[in-house]
């Protein structure tokens, strides 16, 4: 996913940058407002997520918001150190998808960046109108619940296909461990990560495609979309 990082400090950026890049995300960095106004031109310029941090040098972080949102509908996730909560409706009042107040845990803020990503922006996985989401020679049905390959139907068990459900949406990007335990079982880490592993072994074996579902070694999966 390509993500707009507006942030005035530059060691900041090229912190958090380096977490997001890590996670699967390729970042670009605005400076200013008025950078990132004209980063997202034409129509968001192909962005999935703006982090707007609010205290920028040359305009009103809020003001920069309300600007985005007349030009896109890319989600933007606010970040500020203010956290009471007239500053939080206000920025939500604008068009701002989400709010993070400084300091903040870093696999929050990625869970938050999967989350609006997956509320609004439309799949690229899907043709319009489709009603389910297709990779390659794989067709994941997501009414009725169905996945085939090649036109063969596969059986999956309620949790492996909401589990493949959830990686599809956005192919190539990195889910974290906690945060596909967290979707996907609704439940925390603690106790779950065998789980997890066993229904991705059993994903790639039922689909017969080893390299279908990627294990990122200390972070977590991501799908890998294969080639039609």
């Amino acid at each position: 996913m390509r993500l707009l990082l507006v942030e005035d400090d530059n060691h900041v950026a090229a912190a958090l940058s380096a977490v997001l890049a890590r996670h699967g995300f390729d970042v670009t960095h605005a400076r200013s407002g008025e950078e990132a106004l004209q980063a997202l031109v034409p129509e968001g310029n192909g962005f999935g997520v703006v982090l707007l941090d609010l205290g920028l040098p040359d305009q009103d972080g809020y003001e920069v918001c309300g600007k985005i949102r007349k030009r896109t509908s890319t989600p933007v996730i606010m970040v500020t150190a203010r956290s009471d909560v007239r500053s939080r409706i206000h920025g939500l009042n604008l068009g701002a998808d989400d709010y993070v107040v400084k300091p903040y845990d870093t696999g929050e803020l990625l869970a938050r960046i999967h989350a609006v990503a997956r509320r609004r922006a439309p799949d690229e996985a899907a043709a319009p109108g489709d009603s389910g989401l297709r990779l390659g020679s794989v067709l994941i049905e997501l009414p009725t619940r169905q996945v085939s390959v090649d036109g063969t139907a596969v059986q999956l068990t309620r949790k492996e296909f909401d589990l493949l459900a959830l990686l599809a949406q956005r192919p190539g990007v990195v889910f974290r461990r906690e945060q596909i335990i967290s979707e996907v079982w609704r439940t925390s880490w603690e106790g779950t990560g065998r789980t997890l592993e066993v229904h991705v072994a059993s994903l790639r074996s039922k689909l017969r495609m080893p390299a279908l579902i990627e294990t990122v070694r200390g972070v977590g999966y991501r799908l890998v979309a294969p080639t039609p």
